[in-house]
């Protein structure tokens, strides 16, 4: 019986120690961060901000992600008021969307042709030059629906299914997109559709927390926590106000950047648990 364990700690020794030790050792696919190229794609942001003010954290929430080191090089642009047909007063936040994007970012709620013109502009020549697009919907399909057609028209030739996707985590803002809009982008492009960013342990992040996290403990760079106050400042002023969604857990004093969920599942972050972990990774 020794002789047999012997053995078998010989043949663990030789044969499965290599494996495991290569295959930690295999390198990430050269330029790969998640599914995202960093050198051809482009990342878009979508936020509808109607009425829900959770959208106002998701802001500071990409944001964080984009200013990790690990980010640089990373084409991105955000689109604000990018929502469908629900009811409700939109939250302005251009001030925090400057503090977060600078210039990178359109206002379709302000003036929906003229954002529109300009992501055309900008996914266009990502698609010509042989990128990939990547929109991480923090709402409805809406604005995405039009895009597309918009980017049809221009290349006609392009192979919109494996060069456009789309990621939602739920099921509300499928409700209140325009449902010819919806039907589009799920029969024209990849459409994926993640499990909910409000709930934790369900496959992807759960950033949804009435309790209070300690985002200052991790948070050191000095843009940053301007940041987070900013979004924290504009949530609380209008969360519930004149009609809009009454959030709870952002009442209760926690975070909500449940869309966050998205952005992390296309750059292979989708294994975090929560809004504590996230800054726990991002927030240095």
């Amino acid at each position: 019986m020794n002789n047999l364990r012997r053995i078998a700690r010989l043949l663990w020794v030789l044969v499965f120690v290599p494996l495991v030790c290569l295959h930690a050792a295999e390198p990430a696919s050269p330029g790969m961060l998640g599914r995202f190229h960093i050198e051809r794609d482009l990342f878009l942001a979508q936020f509808d901000s109607k009425s829900d003010v959770d959208d106002i954290h998701s802001q500071a929430g990409v944001a964080t992600l984009l200013a990790d080191p690990r980010f640089a090089g990373v084409r991105y642009h955000a689109v604000a008021g990018a929502y469908g047909t629900q009811g409700g007063l939109y939250v302005p936040s251009n001030e925090l969307f400057d503090a977060c994007f600078g210039k990178n970012w359109s206002d379709a709620h302000g003036n929906y042709d003229r954002a529109l013109g300009e992501v055309l502009r900008i996914a266009t020549s990502c698609l010509e030059k042989g990128g990939s697009i990547w929109i991480a919907e923090a709402g409805q399909s809406d604005f995405s629906a039009d895009l597309v057609r918009r980017i049809r028209e221009t290349l006609p030739a392009l192979d919109l299914k494996n060069r456009i996707h789309i990621v939602q985590h739920s099921e509300w803002n499928e409700s209140v997109t325009t449902p010819a809009d919806l039907a589009y982008v799920k029969e024209t492009v990849t459409y994926h559709k993640i499990p909910d960013g409000n709930t934790v342990g369900n496959g992807t992040p759960g950033f949804w927390s009435k309790t209070p996290v300690a985002w200052k403990d991790h948070v050191k760079n000095p843009r940053l926590l301007e940041i987070w106050s900013l979004a924290l400042s504009i949530a609380n002023r209008y969360n519930g106000v004149d009609g809009r969604y009454d959030n709870t857990a952002i009442a209760a004093g926690g975070l909500d950047f449940s869309d966050v969920a998205e952005t992390c599942w296309i750059f292979g972050f989708a294994h975090l648990k929560d809004a504590e972990a996230f800054f726990q990774k991002f927030g240095q």
